[in-house]
């Protein structure tokens, strides 16, 4: 029964409370009780704002730290991105200045019929041990080369085919022991035979005594002979060798060609050599 009408009683009591309060708030008699329990509450509201703000900014942070790393990410990909077509137009600019040289080459030499090639192969040792320096090209009987046919560039004379296939063809190099080109000085019109020789150098031997051979000077293919054009440049003299009891004078010639970094050529394909065909291979059949 107690119990029964405690429950009866409360919501009565509750009603009671609430308007003893409402009566006691009007009058003014709750403020210090009021004041009492905002002081209370105080720090725990404090602390709790605190928590929300700390919350709210590590919240923040790690939003900041998301778009961040994305953004990292983003730049990443582009720097990426600008890299390899800043190293794609670094090869297309030197793609065009190889082709503009070899352009500059056919207009100075109108008369001459000229294909180019690529390089695709290499052999230049520069062991003494290793005489053979030769390139190998990626055109061949298809595109109407032959044997001794003339390969330039503009900064000068390569060589010569020496062997051509389906597909390639195999450029005997002036600095090979086995080449010999007939040469003659600018200035003077110094006649001689440029040779290469086993450290990959060049010679130019049989200079007649009576000739006058400048150091600095310039040296071209003289046509003699008939295995190559005129006017090819070659190289520069750089030493000069001359006894007076022999009948010649020799020469070194620094070449103008860069062989170690050969990568497009001219052939001259309109250019009939008269001799030194007899020691060329022209049926070979491996690259």
């Amino acid at each position: 029964m107690n119990r029964e009408r405690l429950r009866s009683l409360g919501p009565i009591l509750l009603i009671v409370l609430a308007f003893a309060g409402m009566v006691l708030h009007s009058t003014g008699q709750l403020r210090s009780l009021e004041g009492l329990l905002i002081r209370a509450t105080t720090p725990f509201q404090e602390l709790l704002t605190g928590a929300t703000t700390q919350l709210g900014e590590l919240a923040q942070t790690a939003r900041d730290l998301r778009d961040l790393r994305q953004r990292n990410e983003e730049l990443a990909a582009e720097n990426a991105r600008l890299l390899l077509d800043n190293v794609r137009l670094r090869e297309i600019q030197a793609e065009a200045a190889l082709l503009r040289d070899l352009l500059n080459f056919k207009q100075a030499n109108p008369g001459y019929e000229a294909r180019g090639a690529r390089v695709i192969g290499r052999v230049i040792g520069h062991d003494p041990n290793n005489l053979q320096r030769f390139v190998t090209l990626d055109v061949g009987r298809e595109a109407g080369l032959a044997p001794n046919m003339p390969v330039t560039t503009d900064r000068g004379l390569v060589g010569r085919i020496r062997e051509v296939g389906d597909g390639w063809s195999r450029v005997l190099l002036i600095i090979d022991t086995k080449s010999s080109v007939n040469a003659l000085t600018q200035s003077t019109r110094a006649n001689g035979l440029i040779e290469g020789q086993p450290d990959g150098s060049l010679v130019m031997r049989n200079i007649p005594q009576g000739d006058v051979v400048s150091v600095g000077d310039t040296v071209f293919t003289s046509g003699l002979g008939g295995n190559f054009p005129r006017q090819l440049l070659i190289g520069q003299v750089t030493g000069v060798e001359r006894k007076d009891f022999e009948l010649y004078q020799t020469a070194t010639v620094q070449p103008t060609v860069d062989f170690d970094h050969l990568e497009v050529v001219l052939i001259i394909t309109d250019f009939e050599p008269i001799e030194g065909t007899e020691d060329l291979d022209s049926g070979a059949d491996r690259p």
